[in-house]
């Protein structure tokens, strides 16, 4: 972290689960943060269709839009941005909205941000996986980790020891 005397720079990586929320309610509660910055990372729809018909081995139909007013995925990042600008002015914070197009994965989009804004520290929420779904999906939070270069809180789901519900039993 900088040592010199101006307030600390606080990126929250925000996709409005309720990871995020509670990882937003932890900084405010730890770190006592005035300002933060917001960040959405968004990919645009054609290229969610292009990866998602890739892994299946069918061909895909292109989809481009021009305007990116006109793409679901853009008007889904502004309102998950403004939810978080929302959500920590509820917590007494003041918060600057982002929003960066993820051009390979949200991890190096996050990354990426940070290192633009200059941030001191990165908070994220991660779902925290184990077993058979976390060979099948890359961590985002680990990735931050691993390639922020600044400290990152990561803050694990509320309910961390209960069962997954597809190993729950309806009786």
């Amino acid at each position: 972290m900088s040592s010199d005397s101006r307030e600390q720079t606080m990126l929250i990586a925000y996709d409005g689960s309720e990871n995020a929320d509670r990882a937003l309610e932890y900084a405010a509660k730890l770190l006592k943060p005035g300002t933060v910055q917001i960040l959405t990372a968004w990919e645009p729809i054609a290229r969610q269709q292009a990866r998602a018909a890739s892994r299946t081995g069918m061909h895909q139909a292109t989809m481009t839009s021009d305007n990116l007013e006109d793409d679901p995925a853009y008007a889904e990042a502004v309102q998950v941005c403004r939810q978080g600008i929302a959500a920590a002015e509820k917590l007494g914070m003041y918060g600057k909205a982002h929003l960066v197009e993820s051009a390979t994965t949200i991890a190096s989009a996050i990354v990426d941000a940070a290192q633009e804004l200059d941030v001191d520290v990165i908070i994220t929420g991660t779902r925290a996986l184990t077993g058979f779904r976390a060979l099948w999906s890359q961590s985002t939070a680990e990735t931050i980790v691993k390639n922020a270069g600044v400290p990152v809180l990561v803050v694990p789901p509320e309910n961390e020891d209960d069962d997954p519900e597809y190993f729950t039993r309806d009786d």
